[in-house]
């Protein structure tokens, strides 16, 4: 069994500590890869730096709607000298997000479509945040047009769901739905097409419900990819390699590259 986990923030401050055993500890699970999106030009050189060291671990920049305080204007030449320079898998994280408080929506929005038009221009999958804002991301989508990627942690209607499909737009699925709560979205991934699942775990981030209150971390991806096959009536090892496929496809993986170095990474020495 092999497993990809399509967002993990493995650069993260909460991973410096015991970096190299939480890695060890996701290879020991069947997680062979990990996408690694950033949040602020800030981190780009600590995510080359950890993505370099562990193998199976592929970065992809941009900047991160939460972090609308740390960027500037230029950061966006910035993003396009670090595409051109280090060839990433994906543009990301980006998006928009209308549930904290106080993050200008303008400039959310100004940020979101300069990385769109950096995604179409150099033919790379975008990776999506979208909180309470599905619906713009959509609109946003269909303006710049001509795009694909994932929205991560999914968490909107099927009716958006299957608007994304349309887009060419994959949902990645993770901790929520390891809630029995999650009844909107336990539907939704019963139901939806397998072509547009991915499994993720958003470490250090949104833990599932065996860890409420812990640091999240690639190794549980196991325990939603077993949320996941119950609910769609499946075996795990036909979940786990659908979704693997399906993230090979997205971000151009290949199943050797996805056991080690990828675009941007390096085995460790």
């Amino acid at each position: 069994m092999r497993l990809i986990d399509s967002h993990s923030h493995f650069d993260a401050s909460e991973f410096d500590a015991d970096r190299a055993a939480a890695h060890a500890r996701a290879q020991a699970a069947g997680v062979v890869a990990q996408i690694v999106p950033a949040v602020d030009a800030a981190g780009w050189p600590k995510l080359k730096a950890v993505c370099t060291q562990f193998p199976g671990l592929h970065p992809a920049y941009g900047l991160h709607p939460m972090y609308l305080a740390s960027h500037r204007p230029e950061h966006l030449d910035e993003l396009r000298e670090w595409i051109e320079r280090e060839r990433p898998l994906a543009v990301g994280e980006c998006g928009l997000d209308f549930f904290v408080e106080g993050l200008d929506a303008d400039a959310q929005q100004l940020y979101f479509d300069a990385q769109l038009q950096l995604a179409r221009e150099f033919e790379l999958p975008v990776i999506v945040h979208a909180r309470r804002a599905v619906d713009a991301v959509i609109a946003s989508l269909r303006r710049v047009g001509g795009l694909r990627g994932v929205v991560h942690s999914f968490s909107g209607s099927a009716e958006q769901a299957a608007q994304l499909h349309r887009l060419g737009f994959l949902l990645g699925i993770g901790g929520p739905v390891t809630f029995e709560r999650a009844n909107r979205l336990r539907g939704i991934v019963a139901a939806m097409p397998l072509e547009q699942l991915l499994l993720e775990t958003d470490s250090p981030d949104q833990p599932g419900a065996a860890h409420r209150g812990e640091r999240n971390e690639p190794a549980y991806l196991v325990e939603v990819l077993d949320v996941v096959a119950r609910l769609r009536g499946v075996e795990r090892e036909a979940i786990s390699e659908a979704t693997a496929r399906n993230a090979e496809r997205l971000f151009k993986l290949t199943p050797p590259q996805a056991s080690g170095p990828g675009p941007g990474g390096s085995s460790a020495a």
